[in-house]
């Protein structure tokens, strides 16, 4: 019963998304996730300090990639042993929810036991899989594994760290909120992630947030293009900060 409750769950939130364009998508791509953050904050539609991960993140696979999908979240634990046998039946369930969800996707796993096992949450088997499901990452607060074939697979995985063993990993739910980091993700909410972390996109306002991103990039490049010129001075900088958007 608990698995037909997760399952609907997941479902009907992936029923509900109104995908983005391509366009829209890879205007988004054009800009970092800092300066994609600092355009959500014209809209004040959240406070500052929210919608984004804390420190600690980080691509693990190498690079400096720049992932953009709707969250495929999944709750998971790894400290503890089967009550009978020695591993957890897997779970195949929430591959259907997977493809319930717009492309492009990015899979979010919430290891509930991260701080107690150590233990890898995702590995090269199953990133393949994820990518076969048009996933375009995973971003967990666990740790992950199989570093060099993952890298040349081209499958940006964001953890904590990386780790040996998957020891007892297994699959609570998936569609379930999680809190990577100190942002909470909800199934089918919109991230982007670079070498900074990740920032969640607000579906409502997600189209217009390029034609900002622009506008605050352009003011961006004409106060350091000052300070890099033969031509600055303290009050031309002082003008260019004082309109600065």
């Amino acid at each position: 019963m608990a698995f037909s409750r997760t399952k609907h769950r997941a479902a009907s939130a992936a029923t509900t998304i109104e995908p983005l364009s391509p366009a829209t998508l890879d205007a988004i791509r054009q800009f970092d996730t800092c300066t994609i953050a600092n355009a959500i904050e014209h809209f004040r539609v959240r406070l500052r300090n929210e919608g984004f991960t804390r420190p600690g993140l980080r691509c693990v696979t190498g690079g400096s990639p720049r992932i953009l999908g709707y969250a495929a979240t999944c709750r998971v634990r790894s400290a503890d042993p089967p009550m009978s046998g020695n591993a957890y039946v897997d779970r195949t369930d929430w591959w259907e929810t997977i493809g319930l969800l717009p492309a492009p996707r990015i899979a979010v796993f919430q290891d509930l036991d991260a701080t107690d096992s150590g233990a890898s949450t995702i590995g090269e088997v199953h990133a393949a899989i994820l990518k076969a499901f048009h996933c375009e990452g995973v971003i967990t607060n666990g740790s992950v594994r199989d570093i060099p074939g993952v890298s040349r697979m081209q499958f940006p995985m964001f953890a904590s760290a990386v780790s040996v063993s998957h020891s007892y990993m297994h699959i609570v739910d998936f569609g379930a909120p999680v809190e990577i980091f100190g942002l909470p993700v909800q199934s089918g909410d919109l991230l982007y992630a670079d070498t900074h972390g990740v920032v969640s996109i607000p579906l409502d306002i997600a189209a217009r947030i390029p034609e900002v991103a622009f506008g605050i990039r352009a003011k961006e490049r004409e106060i350091i293009d000052l300070c890099q010129s033969p031509e600055f001075s303290q009050e031309k900088l002082l003008k260019a900060v004082q309109t600065k958007q």
